[in-house]
């Protein structure tokens, strides 16, 4: 049934390591930009909270598709951006979808990291305010400790969705999961075989981490 499956011609498991790699390297980076533009929304300043909320409505709106290729067409091929990777061309798709996948993927860590920071009562911030912390030692110290025990549960959700979210790489020529998929399915017309196979492997992917972070949040979520 599965004589079709000749790892080597098809190099199963480094498709699947390459979808891995996509996934942390963005979930990092989405993580840090978000939080960056958490903090933006909640800004005093009128311009920070401004730019946050644009750029939020803007690419949370915008195909994540669409981003992607104009990571690859705009910054390489009109600007010459190459992002350190030189003439490696793999090496070079690899960090556009990256840096795609983290441009897109930071509006959902944003939104919910706002949501988390909403949870925290006022007077908090008010109290650390009154003992002469200024804002971003309020909300480093005081409101991001607490809002991030409260969005876990929304964050793997992100977090299963940007691994999903991977198989757009291909659009770019990145060599993940399901560009292999699609070589499969053309060179050995089965396709309810081969897509039975990808869909297991994104399953073995996402659901221990789905039960592990769902485990992680009954564990930190605040009581209030």
């Amino acid at each position: 049934m599965f004589e079709f499956l000749d790892l080597e011609r098809y190099d199963l498991f480094g498709a699947f390591w390459v979808t891995v790699q996509l996934t942390f390297y963005s979930a990092v980076g989405s993580l840090i930009w978000g939080t960056i533009l958490a903090g933006m929304r909640v800004s005093p300043v009128p311009i920070m909270r401004a730019f946050g909320t644009a750029y939020v409505h803007i690419f949370r709106n915008t195909p994540l598709t669409l981003i992607i290729l104009a990571c690859s067409q705009g910054l390489y091929f009109t600007l010459n951006f190459d992002m350190g990777a030189g003439k490696d061309l793999e090496a070079l798709g690899f960090r556009l979808a990256v840096l795609g996948f983290v441009a897109y993927t930071a509006t959902f860590v944003c939104e919910a990291v706002r949501s988390g920071i909403n949870t925290v009562p006022v007077g908090q911030a008010e109290a650390a305010r009154a003992l002469g912390l200024n804002f971003f030692q309020v909300l480093r110290l005081i409101v991001l400790p607490q809002a991030y025990r409260s969005v876990v549960a929304p964050l793997a959700n992100v977090l299963i969705a940007l691994t999903k979210n991977t198989t757009i790489a291909s659009a770019i020529g990145v060599a993940e999961a399901s560009a292999l998929m699609k070589a499969m399915i053309e060179n050995e017309a089965q396709l309810i075989p081969i897509a039975a196979i990808f869909a297991l492997g994104f399953i073995i992917l996402t659901l221990p981490m789905g039960l592990f972070l769902g485990w992680v949040s009954k564990r930190v979520a605040v009581k209030r």
